[in-house]
């Protein structure tokens, strides 16, 4: 069970996560005009080998629905970001790539998103208080992140 100041800081800690979020996601939207999960397909897609992935990559790499892709690819593909195309004899369009709008507002994200990462949540911090959340995080990560043995 916890103890009263110890619900007092799980509250705080989660409030502060949803206070940056909230903000980085406004930085997204009112530098860039593009949502969070836009920006998490455009920063997959620009960091993928090669001009394209397959869809099902894609799905696996973000940990989305494939419905969710799905219909997130089909806005952005309207919009001009991406271009889907068909691959096999299905005919189902199965590769998904940045068009050179969707590369030129991937590269403007990277800087303009970085820069509110780092004016929100890295300036403040000290040398010692980074060090000491990334070591904490780093742990959690190992211990709760599933892994896939093969």
């Amino acid at each position: 069970m916890l103890e009263p100041d110890e619900w007092e800081f799980w509250a705080t800690w989660m409030r502060a996560q949803q206070l940056l979020a909230q903000e980085l996601d406004r930085g997204l939207q009112r530098d860039c005009a593009i949502s969070k999960a836009e920006f998490s397909v455009l920063m997959t897609l620009y960091r993928a080998q090669g001009d394209d992935m397959r869809v099902s990559d894609l799905v696996d790499a973000l940990d989305w629905e494939k419905s969710r892709v799905s219909h997130q690819l089909t806005r952005m593909e309207n919009r001009g970001l991406v271009t889907q195309t068909e691959s096999g004899a299905s005919g189902r369009r199965t590769r998904v790539g940045l068009t050179t709008e969707g590369r030129t507002v991937a590269q403007s994200a990277i800087l303009v998103h970085g820069a509110n990462i780092r004016r929100h949540f890295l300036d403040p911090l000290t040398p010692d208080q980074a060090a000491t959340i990334r070591a904490w995080s780093e742990q959690l990560v190992g211990r709760l992140e599933p892994r896939h043995d093969t």
